[in-house]
């Protein structure tokens, strides 16, 4: 994998764990909240 694409790939994961985050903080009852913490732990552990 050469910098660009690694560059790339980080820009992205950084734009995920953000969208994530924004998600849980504006859910609209806990039961979402916790829903949303629960899908984005079990996709990728260093999202929040």
């Amino acid at each position: 994998m050469n910098i660009t694409a690694k560059l790339r790939a980080r820009r992205i994961e950084a734009r995920n764990r953000k969208a994530v985050t924004r998600a849980i903080e504006q859910a609209a009852t806990p039961s979402m909240r916790h829903e949303l913490i629960t899908l984005a732990q079990t996709h990728q552990s260093n999202w929040r």
